[in-house]
């Protein structure tokens, strides 16, 4: 299946923002099938804000109200996710020619459900990754320990997104992971349409490179 997974170091590090950028340097679809937290806006309703294209964005599978782990919040709302049904509805959004970006809640070992984690989830989808990371006091080692996770579970990686103002954090995380940098996304002064395809313009090059290799 031709699907990207999006997946960041923890969490509020700037993954719906990269998917966004991916998605418009791509042309694909963008998914995010599982939403914990609806009292705001949602990480689907803002990607579509921001994309030229907004019938790309596919609908959540499970929305859930609590904003917690999605199993601690499915399971407070009495639903159950099922892991069979998430890789149903992608494979019925996949088309040949169009890639589908795929959104995470949070890292690889967010519980979707009691026996099932997000890492679980990519295997399952048969994706390739981008890791989006943020530097911050910890960040190293977050970075690290999901490369490391990766790369012990055989997932193939495409690449780093890093958010925010360069630190020389990035190029060691680059160094020490032996994965390649994708981009890096700056700050935005107004998150906007035209602030995410000049992100785009400027990913997709690498992008496109590092998806077909």
């Amino acid at each position: 299946m031709n699907n990207i997974f999006i997946t960041g170091i923890g969490t509020g590090v700037g993954k719906t923002v990269a998917s966004a950028c991916v998605t418009e340097a791509l042309g694909a679809q963008y998914w995010k099938p599982i939403q914990a937290g609806l009292q705001d806006t949602t990480d689907t309703q803002t990607v579509r804000a921001l994309l030229s294209e907004p019938s790309h964005v596919k609908d959540e599978l499970y929305r859930l109200h609590m904003p917690a782990s999605p199993h601690l919040a499915a399971s407070r709302e009495g639903i159950t996710i099922l892991e069979d049904k998430i890789v149903e509805r992608a494979q019925q959004f996949q088309k040949a020619d169009q890639p589908l970006v795929i959104e995470g809640a949070g890292g690889l070992m967010v519980p979707i459900s009691q026996n099932f984690f997000t890492i679980d989830l990519i295997k399952a989808l048969g994706a390739r990754v981008i890791i989006v990371a943020q530097n911050y006091l910890g960040s190293i080692n977050h970075s690290l320990l999901t490369a490391m996770a990766l790369k012990q579970s055989g997932i193939p990686v495409i690449g780093w997104i890093f958010n925010g103002d360069h630190h020389s954090n990035e190029d060691d995380i680059i160094s020490w992971s032996k994965y390649p940098r994708i981009a890096r996304i700056t700050r935005a002064r107004k998150l906007n349409k035209e602030f995410v395809q000049t992100q785009a313009e400027l990913m997709r090059p690498a992008l496109q490179q590092l998806f077909s290799a």
